[in-house]
């Protein structure tokens, strides 16, 4: 791969395609998923597209852009498809890749740096699980890099300036419509400040009206589904403003160098992102140095400003993977151009670095084996593929370390990523070893056949929720117990809330039918949840008794 890559664009699809669509069914649905799932869901069944809800309530927490899409997937491909549920998501972060690469082109007109950073972006740990996971983080940063990439254009042709600041400004929109300011926030202003760093704003004072549009679009396409709740439904998103307000500052609260490990999110590439920082020494040696310090300062701008917000959690780094993403992809250049003059304190941890790739390659067969053994029977075809692919990536990368041919060790770490997630993924239900599972859809099916309504006693878990298939009424309101007026009724109860909901039916006859466990690990594991497991009760009340 040089400079000269005819069909460098296709290649990166290609890459990027497997990554974030291959096998998008086979994972469970996490929490957050889960959540807007069951937004979507009720989106079409009930009709609730403009005034959100889960399981039931309203939920203004997130506008609603990725839900709007999410659902327009479902009515297609179908409600129960989980790969249609993910697709847009898959989508988002196969456009955040390519646009990043057009820009990555335009900006240093070198092709096979625009690839490798496409490629390093789309292989980074969190930018692949973002990418294939319904959660609406993909979907701010997706739109927020077209975003970008048009407000580039818009200052390097001047005769389309206005169509590229119309095309901005609904980028923008877009994004803030995904998940409000986070992005602007997060990976726009980062932007503008290393930029200013870098070489300053210029061309802003003779651009002004095309700006002032994108302002105008900006604002409009950002801000009315926001206006429209405000008018229809104010008090809920008054309560519901307040609360996610107050998580900034008092949830999930970490100190200020929280993120300062930041490129282990890089996951394959957290020894070649940590040596990518080495500014001072590869400023004036990678072949653009005004591009490598925009990158370099765009990374340390957004890692400085998500630190100052005192809520942090892992998964609100993927904005700074991708000026990272820039950022690497000049240490790469560098490392395969110049490895034998690079200085020892550079290669030696960039050979570690294969090393340990070797390692994790040529022994995936026998580690995979000795830990799963037996549950592999079932997944045997596809074992024998990744651990085929594995080894022939872990035998490219150590024949590039030992022939000091270092472009064959970071085509061989990118194989490994592509057969990880080709031939891998279909293993992963091998890891899931519980013999107790048992899905919250049962109870559902159970409720139609037996004509029961079934409700919840406090603890809304999204997994089990969504898995019903319906919303389930809670018993429990602001610490208050409803109780219903069928005489028979189900409930489910999580641990934390047995000994209430035993006070509250005192009076009435309960009775243990059956524990729904949705955990992937079984009782007695480090991962088991009290949170994904309910116990189910029916209940009769004393008038039902005395007859």
């Amino acid at each position: 791969m040089n400079q000269k890559t005819k069909y460098a664009a296709y290649l990166l699809f290609g890459v990027a395609f497997i990554v974030f669509v291959a096998h998008l069914q086979v994972l469970l649905i996490n929490i957050m998923e889960a959540r807007n799932f069951i937004t979507a869901r009720e989106m079409i069944v009930d009709g609730n597209w403009l005034l959100t809800t889960i399981n039931g309530e309203p939920r203004y927490q997130k506008p609603p852009l990725p839900t709007w899409l999410t659902a327009f997937s479902a009515l297609i491909f179908g409600l129960k498809n989980i790969a249609a549920l993910r697709l847009p998501a898959a989508i988002m972060g196969l456009f955040t890749v390519m646009i990043s690469y057009a820009l990555a082109l335009n900006y240093t007109r070198n092709k096979s740096y625009a690839l490798w950073s496409g490629l390093i972006l789309s292989t980074s740990f969190y930018m692949v699980f973002a990418g294939r996971n319904g959660q609406w983080d993909i979907f701010t940063h997706a739109f927020m890099m077209g975003g970008i990439y048009c407000l580039y254009q818009l200052f390097e042709q001047p005769k389309s300036r206005w169509s590229y600041a119309l095309l901005t400004g609904l980028f923008f929109g877009a994004s803030f419509m995904s998940k409000g300011p986070v992005s602007l926030y997060a990976l726009f202003l980062p932007l503008v400040l290393g930029k200013a760093i870098v070489t300053g704003l210029r061309g802003v004072r003779s651009n002004i009206g095309p700006l002032l549009l994108l302002l105008i679009v900006g604002l409009i396409s950002a801000l009315w589904w926001h206006g429209y709740i405000n008018l229809v439904d104010p008090e809920n998103l008054k309560a519901i403003t307040q609360k996610e307000t107050s998580n900034w500052t008092g949830y999930n609260v970490k100190p200020f160098y929280y993120y300062w490990s930041f490129f282990i999110q890089s996951g394959l590439w957290t020894i070649p992102a940590v040596l990518s920082l080495a500014y001072p020494y590869l400023k004036s040696r990678v072949f653009n140095g005004k591009a490598y310090a925009l990158s370099f300062w765009w990374t340390i701008c957004a890692v400085l400003l998500l630190s100052l917000i005192p809520e942090k959690k892992p998964r609100y780094l993927l904005p700074v993977l991708i000026p990272l993403a820039f950022n690497v992809g000049f240490f790469v250049q560098y490392a395969m151009q110049q490895y034998h003059g690079m200085s020892r304190w550079l290669r030696a941890p960039l050979q570690l670095h294969f090393g340990l790739l070797t390692l994790v390659g040529l022994g995936f067969p026998a580690a995979a084996w000795i830990f799963f053994g037996a549950a592999l029977q079932p997944y045997m075809m596809w074992f024998v593929l990744t651990s085929l692919g594995l080894s022939i990536s872990g035998a490219t990368i150590l024949y590039g370390l030992i022939k000091s041919r270092i472009q064959w060790s970071f085509q061989g770490s990118i194989a490994m990523i592509v057969v990880i997630v080709l031939f891998g993924m279909p293993i992963a239900p091998a890891v899931s070893q519980n013999p107790q599972y048992k899905p919250l859809r049962l109870l559902a099916d159970w409720e139609e056949k037996n004509n029961i309504r079934v409700y919840e006693f406090g603890g809304f878990t999204p997994e089990m929720v969504w898995d019903f298939g319906k919303p389930i009424t809670s018993l429990l309101k602001d610490e208050v117990l409803l109780r219903p007026k069928d005489s028979i009724f189900g409930v489910i109860v999580s641990e934390d809330n047995l000994k209430a909901f035993q006070r509250g039916f005192q009076d009435d006859e309960i009775q243990l039918i059956e524990r729904y466990d949705m955990n992937p690990q079984g009782p007695g594991e480090r991962t088991h949840r009290p949170r994904l497991w309910r116990d189910f009760f029916v209940v009769r009340t004393s008038s039902v008794k005395q007859q």
